[in-house]
């Protein structure tokens, strides 16, 4: 089983395995593990919405996962958190729209850091506003001092 710790002396333990009896995949990790004091953040779904509520890259799914992972990184930030915390992505695309082109965005966004967090990817028939094309929302946790 492919097995990495992020330990802190006193504090959380977030715990990475890959077990042998299931598929390793470099872009996400079967199994994560939280133990110890942590601060638990879960950012709602977001959007390709700018500040202002504009909707950017309308019809440009990598426009649009940039602007939904910087909408993530500045929610994460709010509270302290970094994208290196997020332990859990739920993605959702409306049918029809490359999940690759998608992808791309994130492993940009992702960069080499170690242990990818766990994600579930659904296609979904439509969003909020059909300008949409993908809406994603993360859970982070944080270990404590």
């Amino acid at each position: 089983m492919s097995h990495s710790t992020q330990p802190s002396p006193n504090q959380g333990i977030i715990e990475f395995l890959n077990p042998e009896q299931l598929h390793k995949n470099p872009a996400f990790t079967q199994v994560i593990s939280v133990s110890g004091p942590a601060k638990t953040i879960y950012v709602g779904g977001q959007n390709a919405v700018d500040a202002q509520g504009n909707i950017v890259g309308k019809g440009d799914i990598k426009a649009q996962t940039q602007q939904v992972l910087a909408n993530i990184r500045e929610a994460l930030a709010a509270v302290g958190a970094e994208p290196e915390h997020i332990i859990k992505w739920n993605v959702y695309l409306v049918q029809g729209q490359s999940l690759r082109e998608g992808f791309a965005a994130f492993q940009q966004f992702w960069g080499s850091r170690p242990n990818p967090p766990v994600i579930t990817m659904l296609y979904v028939v439509g969003l909020a506003n059909p300008d949409f094309l993908m809406e994603m929302d993360v859970t982070a946790v944080v270990p404590l001092a």
